[in-house]
């Protein structure tokens, strides 16, 4: 965790936003085409109505391209001005080089730093955090964070109790100087490895190799343990959006909006209810978008921006978990 308020010493802000989602839309109706479900049973356990599903030969970096030029245009910069680059990712194009070098490399940046981070749905937290801590220490000046994610290509479309929950799409910011009221207040990340089997890619690593046998037992794709992973994501997200608030000592009530990782309907309602955030305040963007990993924050951040919902001095708490089991939030006065 980092908090910089009123130490006399610079702190950050996202000076640029982007997104990008792929443009096939795959829809519950056409899910039933596909797997033993409905369209009322989907939206019934999660709320989501459709998804972006990226063609066979788009790769992540392609999704995070798109986002990150819109963002660097944003922040009223040029590419070559970036001095980071971070990729939050778990389907990165390669085991290396890294999905940001990729990125960089289009970009037509030759002198940033550039690496991904894995902590799954809570990537963009984290990368925050690492973000915040470079600029407000002075390292760096502007730092593009990303999050993308083409989880199509991850998703075991047989498995009707995960084909139905993901999305493909990337979210980007640039991370730079804070100018005025605007800033990153203070970011919390935490993790707990005992729950490393509820949310899971078991093969194609050191410990499951690729392997003839390890493709037949299907172990290359999503394995989640749907029950488990909803209790502890709602008392993950409420206990990180806790030790946001209680940290900069504001309530429930100072909070203009409240962006969640967007991974179920009802696990979002249920940590809003818990921490007494009016439902006007929480955004929701999974009907449409439907779970995409580290992206979902980003986007539902893109989202609502072009839709003029995210005004300057808004006070935005961001919570997210994931697999690992990972979980943090952030408190931003935008």
């Amino acid at each position: 965790m980092l908090d910089l308020e009123g130490q006399g010493v610079r702190k950050a802000f996202i000076s640029g936003l982007g997104g990008y989602v792929p443009e096939k839309v795959l829809t519950n109706y056409d899910l039933e085409k596909m797997v033993d479900t409905s369209d009322e049973w989907i939206r019934e356990r999660t709320g989501i109505a459709e998804r972006r599903i990226a063609s066979k030969d788009c790769a992540t970096s392609d999704l995070a391209i798109e986002a990150s030029r819109m963002a660097i245009e944003r922040a009223s910069l040029k590419p070559q001005q970036i001095d980071l680059i971070i990729c939050a990712t778990v389907t990165p194009d390669n085991f290396f080089p890294s999905t940001a070098c990729q990125i960089q490399k289009a970009l037509g940046n030759n002198t940033a730093a550039a690496f991904d981070l894995s902590a799954a749905c809570s990537g963009f937290i984290y990368g925050l955090s690492i973000a915040n801590l470079f600029v407000c220490s002075g390292a760096y000046d502007h730092i593009l964070l990303i999050g993308a994610e083409t989880l199509s290509k991850v998703t075991d479309w047989e498995d009707r109790s995960t084909c139905v929950l993901f999305g493909d799409g990337a979210g980007a910011v640039v991370v730079s100087p804070a100018k005025g009221e605007s800033s990153i207040l203070s970011v919390h990340i935490f993790s707990d490895g005992q729950f490393s089997d509820c949310l899971e890619i078991p093969g194609g690593g050191s410990r499951n190799p690729c392997t003839h046998d390890s493709i037949d037992k299907r172990l290359h794709y999503i394995r989640m343990k749907g029950n488990e992973t909803f209790k502890i994501a709602v008392k993950s997200l409420v206990n990180a959006s806790v030790a946001a608030l209680e940290h900069n000592k504001i309530s429930a009530g100072q909070i203009d909006l409240f962006i969640s990782h967007q991974a179920n309907d009802r696990i979002i309602q249920a940590a809003a209810q818990r921490l007494n955030v009016p439902a006007e305040k929480v955004v929701i963007n999974l009907d449409r978008f439907g779970n995409t990993s580290a992206a979902s924050i980003p986007i539902a951040l893109w989202d609502i921006e072009r839709q003029g919902k995210l005004a300057r001095g808004a006070m935005v708490l961001l919570a997210a978990f994931g697999g690992g089991l990972t979980w943090g939030s952030a408190l931003i006065r935008w």
